[in-house]
């Protein structure tokens, strides 16, 4: 399995992103997908989660600003980030609950993408 993130770059203050993450490979399912975003010199961060039936969480930091949603119950998935800020920046990672076969389930993640916010 192969998850790849998409859709980063430079965005000025206020603007707006969208992020895309796609799993590929001998998958039987999806169940919670997540992004994730590290900045420099800090740990990794929780952003949102999504589950198989569409309910969603957000760090605080980005509640009302950040939309996470999937296409379908397996792929892709989507982050869409608004109201950019500088504290924003960070590489964003996507990682997949993805079931090969069933009833085994196994984390996979993305090889993340930079976003940068800055005028």
């Amino acid at each position: 399995v192969q998850v790849v993130e998409s859709g980063g770059g430079l965005v000025q203050p206020g603007g707006s992103l969208r992020l895309s993450c796609a799993a590929s490979g001998t998958i039987f399912n999806i169940y919670d997908m997540a992004w994730y975003r590290q900045a420099p010199e800090k740990g990794r961060e929780l952003v949102a989660t999504i589950t198989n039936l569409g309910n969603t969480t957000y760090a605080d930091s980005v509640k009302g600003r950040f939309t996470i949603s999937r296409e379908n119950d397996k792929n892709p998935v989507y982050l869409q980030m608004n109201s950019r800020k500088p504290g924003d920046t960070a590489v964003y990672y996507c990682d997949m609950g993805v079931v090969v076969s069933p009833p085994y389930e196994y984390h996979y993640w993305g090889q993340g993408t930079q976003v940068t916010v800055s005028s």
